[in-house]
């Protein structure tokens, strides 16, 4: 199992478990949540008291995916991840957790999540507790040893390129998803072509070899559409609307490292 390492500054030394929860060599300690998630997260980490996603927002993506509006994107992360059991599995910016949940559920891989949210991260623990779930930034560093992972996941997540780079194997995959133009057209408009500048971000540690575009429209009645807003904190009167057709899209971009 993957050790973590600890997040105070300057330190990073490995964590091991005692009684009470996880410590350094150093003496730096930290908690075990009762849900099984360890909050490693430093009060200089953080810009607000409670930062990431807000437990509504965390709560509105999850009756999303539970409705099974993302399903096929799901079906397409894992088909183009290439996960299997061998697998060391890291998802930077996991969220609620569910697309590392479903795919280490499926797969029998060894899943590490972290996200800076509080709720995101107890949420996934409460529903893969087979999982491995971590409060961090990982803006600032992933407490994780170097080459520890065969496969690192970003999916609508922030991208430390160096920080995965260093904890990703040699002869490992990075797996970019990010929402593609027409990603809430119906709600939003229509959005930039974020992928030229991703591959700009990642073009010094990672090479492309491979890019798909994953599509599905589901038909969402004003529960359902209310959900979307909130997931993406654009809460809004959305009275008159009925039945929407919404187009869920992500470019889906597959890296090796250089």
């Amino acid at each position: 199992m993957s050790a973590l390492l600890c997040t105070v500054r300057d330190c990073h030394e490995p964590l091991a478990r005692n009684e009470h929860g996880l410590a350094c060599p150093r003496g730096h300690s930290f908690d075990i949540a009762r849900s099984g998630y360890v909050n490693l997260l430093q009060p200089n980490d953080r810009r607000s008291k409670k930062p990431g996603d807000t437990a509504a927002a965390v709560a509105a993506r999850r009756r999303l995916h539970d409705r099974g509006v993302t399903a096929s994107l799901l079906e397409a992360i894992g088909a183009l991840a290439g996960i299997d059991r061998d697998d060391v599995v890291l998802d930077v910016g996991c969220g609620d957790g569910y697309y590392l949940g479903t795919i280490a559920l499926k797969s029998g891989c060894e899943a590490h999540g972290i996200d800076i949210s509080v709720p995101a991260i107890d949420a996934a623990a409460r529903r893969y507790p087979d999982c491995k779930w971590v409060v961090g930034n990982a803006d600032r560093f992933l407490p994780y040893a170097d080459k520890t992972f065969s496969r690192v996941l970003s999916i609508t997540a922030r991208m430390n390129v160096s920080e995965i780079r260093r904890v990703l194997r040699d002869d490992g995959r990075l797996l970019v998803a990010i929402p593609a133009p027409d990603d809430l057209v119906e709600l939003r408009g229509a959005g930039r072509d974020r992928v030229p500048r991703t591959l700009a971000e990642f073009g010094t540690a990672f090479t492309l070899i491979e890019q798909r575009r994953a599509s599905t429209a589901a038909d969402l009645d004003q529960d359902a559409v209310h959900d979307v807003l909130l997931s993406i904190y654009r809460p809004r009167s959305i009275e008159k609307v009925t039945l929407a057709r919404v187009t869920f899209s992500l470019d889906l971009l597959l890296f090796a490292p250089r």
